[in-house]
Parts: structure tokens; sequence; C-alpha cells
């Protein structure tokens, strides 16, 4: 029997990356494979290995950190229920997150089994953020929701294919009860093919390296990720530290909802409690549990070691408190589609919480949101339904050593900001500005990154608007005497000018031919005072545009006003 005395650290640093580079090639084969914009272009998807436990083994490089407890999400519920009755051949599909390990029905979980001589030895997973999957509003990200129901079609974990069939009537349901089925079913085909792209793959390895070792590889590179970890968390000081913040709304009737922290260090343990935290709310900002893991992992392994794999060994270090009916481990039938929201602002209390352990390495508050927008209407070109959802980024937060930067997306997600090229191309839409806002990072000795402006227009054509804004009500805060970066807000112009403020979660806004949109995203906060900031980086700020006069004369006027710089 082969025992991980036999692979020695080169070669297991060997497989290692042989098998995260399957990962990062069925993340690009299904990009591109893929037709729907908001994996193509946004790369919102993400790829994993998984043994028959159910631990994650390997997630490619390009991955989102929020995906890292969806697919472990999925196949605990796979194995539960199919137990034995899985054979080669088959390939699971689910996205429900209340029976089957998901944080939100758009994104969709693929799993494949690999076998060699009969033996199960791992599982070939996917998961894609599907631009719609049905429900009351086009692109099923829209506030107002208030069951999950309501936002679209909820699949349990079931066999697409059966020993290597496809269940064509099982397809046929899925693709029905989404809008423009023939670009889901195009991100479905894509979502297959990277699964058995990653089996051939992986039987390559095996060739080359043995079923058992492989098996032994597995067991390495989980466990040398956990006592990585658990030495990290040594080096922060034992204590308890403690941090809220609130997030807008819930884009029905509750406001100013609280996402408190506390969390205690002791030796190589650690513990992240949530009690003080709202209950859920009717909205759909509910998180639920695995995404409320995937959130605290990601900020911790971000502060302490950021080179560290994900895998299972990042997931089993931390412990959570987080009672069940609560925000952030939603009871069905919460509604979840805004989830990466919430996902953001416990991030930002996590680091909050920490910034008295860990000064040198935590950030202030980033913009907070997944500032989603979603287009929708029929085509004047083709006379077909068309649908574009895109989550923008904002500002990153200022850091201890450096300024934040401009119109990203931060934390938890990992895409793009869609083309301007691809908007127009793929849809009849215009783009008349994407600029920066300016002034909306916050001051400090390093400041805030800036968030986004994005003015869209149908052409000829009327069409739908609705959308999901955080850091809307609520600014992002600054660290250390900085200040806090501005927040979001939506709007509708007409052609002669006049503009009208949206609700910061807007469900169905129509929009004519002589209206535009116009999204603005948060910036973020600044780190230290702003009378510590170098005059020549104040006048940098000048020189770019991104800040006026009056705002760097109101915030720097003591830099300004010294002849010295710093």
């Amino acid at each position: 029997m082969t025992t991980t005395l036999d692979i020695d650290a080169i070669t297991l640093e060997i497989m290692a990356n042989a098998l995260r580079s399957i990962t990062d090639e069925t993340f690009i084969a299904l990009m591109k494979s893929a037709y729907s914009t908001n994996i193509k272009e946004r790369r919102d998807h993400s790829t994993a290995i998984i043994d028959p436990n159910g631990r994650l083994v390997v997630q490619s490089e390009a991955a989102l950190p929020i995906h890292i407890a969806s697919m472990s999400g999925l196949m605990k519920c796979l194995l539960e229920k199919y137990g034995e009755n899985i054979a080669e051949g088959d390939i699971f599909v689910a996205n429900d997150p209340h029976t089957a390990g998901g944080t939100h029905l758009p994104d969709i979980n693929y799993a494949m089994p690999v076998y060699v001589g009969g033996e199960l030895l791992a599982f070939i997973c996917n998961i894609a953020h599907h631009a719609d999957i049905g429900g009351m509003a086009p692109g099923s990200m829209a506030g107002g929701m208030s069951e999950i129901f309501q936002e679209g079609l909820r699949i349990p974990v079931i066999k697409l294919f059966r020993e290597g069939e496809l269940q064509q009537d099982i397809l046929d349901l899925l693709l029905l009860n989404v809008r423009v089925p023939e670009e889901r079913r195009g991100d479905h085909y894509a979502q297959i093919a990277a699964c058995r792209l990653g089996q051939r793959r992986l039987l390559e390895v095996v060739d080359t390296y043995s079923f058992e070792r492989v098996k032994v590889a597995f067991d390495a590179i989980i466990n040398r990720t956990e006592q990585r970890f658990r030495r990290a968390i040594e080096a922060v000081p034992d204590g308890r530290y403690h941090f809220s913040d609130v997030m807008d709304g819930d884009g029905i009737d509750t406001y100013d909802i609280p996402i408190e922290v506390t969390i205690t260090v002791s030796g190589e343990r650690i513990l992240f409690d949530f009690t003080g935290t709202s209950i859920q709310v009717p909205g759909n900002i509910n998180v639920t549990f695995n995404a409320t893991q995937a959130s605290v992992c990601y900020a911790l392994k971000a502060l302490l070691d950021p080179d560290l794999p994900s895998n299972q060994g990042v997931l089993d270090v931390v412990d959570i408190h987080c009672e069940p009916g609560t925000l952030l481990n939603g009871a069905f039938p919460a509604p979840v589609a805004s989830r990466a929201h919430t996902c953001q602002r416990i991030i930002d209390v996590v680091l909050g919480a920490l910034a008295e352990a860990l000064p040198d390495k935590v950030v202030a508050a980033a913009n907070g949101a997944n500032t989603t927008a979603v287009f929708s209407g029929t085509d004047p070109r083709t006379g077909s339904p068309y649908l574009y959802l895109e989550t923008l980024g904002g500002g990153m937060s200022a850091r201890p050593t450096k300024d934040g930067k401009d119109g990203v997306q931060v934390h938890i997600t990992n895409t793009s900001n869609l083309p301007v090229e691809a908007i127009e191309i793929e849809y009849p839409l215009r783009v008349e500005e994407y600029s920066l806002v300016q002034d909306s990072g916050g001051a400090g000795r390093f400041r805030g990154g800036m968030g986004l402006r994005r003015v869209v227009r149908p052409v000829d054509h009327d069409c739908l608007f609705n959308g999901v804004g955080e850091r809307f009500r609520q600014q992002p805060w600054g660290l250390f005497g900085g200040q806090a970066g501005a927040s979001g807000q939506f709007r509708i112009r007409d052609n002669a000018g006049h503009e009208n403020r949206l609700a910061d979660k807007p469900g169905e806004v129509l929009v004519d031919r002589n209206q535009a949109i116009i999204v603005e995203t948060p910036g973020s906060g600044g780190f230290g005072p702003p009378s510590e900031r170098l005059r020549e980086s104040v006048e940098s700020d000048r020189r770019s545009g991104k800040f006026s006069s009056e705002y760097l004369a109101r915030h720097y006027g003591e830099v300004l006003g010294d002849e010295k710089e710093g």
C-alpha cells in the first residue's frame, strides 16, 4: 500500500501543479466555449477537482473565491443523496442553495466522477453563473424578491447524464424555465465539455504517476495546506477582536441591517462568532452558511498567506458560529440571489475586526458591492430576446503601503468588467460613457480606489432595467484616520438632461429609447490621516483629473499649504 512517505516533496509539488493545470485548462475551455458574455468575457465561473469524500483538492488559479464552498457544498449533497449509486459516465447538475449546496440559483454546479479500473478516483467539478435562471425578474438577481421560489428554477442534485447518456427530458426542463434558452444551452454544453476535458487530463496524470500515488497526493496536498494555514494563524496575537457594519437594505423594507463579528484567536485556533448579526430578512441579501464560510476563509487567507492553495485544508481550519435563521445562515425559503453583496460586507467586518491585531496587513473598506445591472428586451436587429447582465467593480480599498486600485472587482469576486465593444456587439445597447467617478476614493495617507460610471442607452427600442446596489447608503469606511469613500447610485436621464435617482435595488424600470441608465459604483476608504499624504501624490491626483481642486483643498489643505513634501 502506498503511503505519504512514497512521495517526496519535489514530486508532490510537481503533481500538485499538474492537478492545478487541469483546473486551469478546464477553466479556459469553459470560458472559450460558453455563449454568454458573463462567462466568456467576464469569467464568472470556477473549476475544481474534488476527492471521493467530497474534499476540495485543487481549485483553478483564476477561480472565484466565493465558489470554494459552493462546489464543496454540492459534493456533500451529492454524496448524501446518491451514495454508492454513482457510475462512470454520470454527470450531475445542481444549483439550489437550500437542498443542493449552492449559494444562489444562477450559479449552476456540474460534477463528473472519474473512475480508474472501476474505482472512483475523483470528481471533476465546475460552476458557472448563468445570466438568467428564470424567476420573476430578468437576470434572476433583482431586488424585491422575497422567497427562493421567485428567484428562478431550483435544481436539486440530479443526473443530467446517466452512464454517458444525456437525459434529454431533464435538459428540456432546464431550458424551458429560463430566458434566452439557446444561450443557456450553449453555457450548459460548455460546462459539460469542461467536465469531460478534466476527466481526460486527470486520467493522463494517473497514467504518469499511478492511481494510488494520485490518491496519496490528494491527502498530502490538503494536509500540507492545513498545516501551513495553522502556522499562519499562530502568528496572529491571541485575543478577542470585534467589529460591526451594516448593509444598506434588503430591497423591500428593511434598512441598516447589522453584521457583527467577534474573532477569538488562541494559538492555531480561530473562531468567528457572528452573534449580534441580524436575523434573516425578507429581501434577497441573505446568505447560506457555505457562502459565509467562503467569505471568512478568503479574508483570513488574504491577510495571512495569499499564496496558500485554495482547498479543503483552508476550510477545515476555521471555526464559525452563525445561528440558523440569521442573515448569514439563512433558512429555507430565504431568498439569496444577491448574496455576494453580503459576502463583501462579511469580509469588511472581518478585516475591520483584525485591524487591531494586524495593522500592517489589513485594508480599509472596499466598494463593498457587486453592483448589478441587468438590461433586457427584444433586439430590433433580429427580433430575438436578449439579456445583458453584469456586476460592475468599483474602488479597491487603500492599503498600508499604497493607494487602492480604481474600478476593479474586489475580494470575493474575481471577474472582469465587460468591455464596451462586447456590450455593443452582443446587445442593442450603446455605452455613452465609461469612466471613473471623480472624488469617489476616500482621502488618506494612501487614498481609496475610485468607483466606475457607466451610462447605457437602448438603441432603437425600449428595454427593461433592474439592478442591485450596496454601499449606496453606507459609505465604505477608512482606517487609521483615512476617510470614507463615496457611495454609489442608479439614475435615469432623458434627452433633455433631466435626471432622477432610482431606488438602490430597483425592480422593473422601463427605459425608452430617449432615456439612458447611469450606473455609479462606490469608491473605497482611505488608509491613514490625509495630512500624511505626500504632496507629490496630491499633485498627481490633481493632474490626473480624478479628484477636483475643491476635494483636494478640503482634504489635503494642510499638505498643499506646506512647502515641504510629505
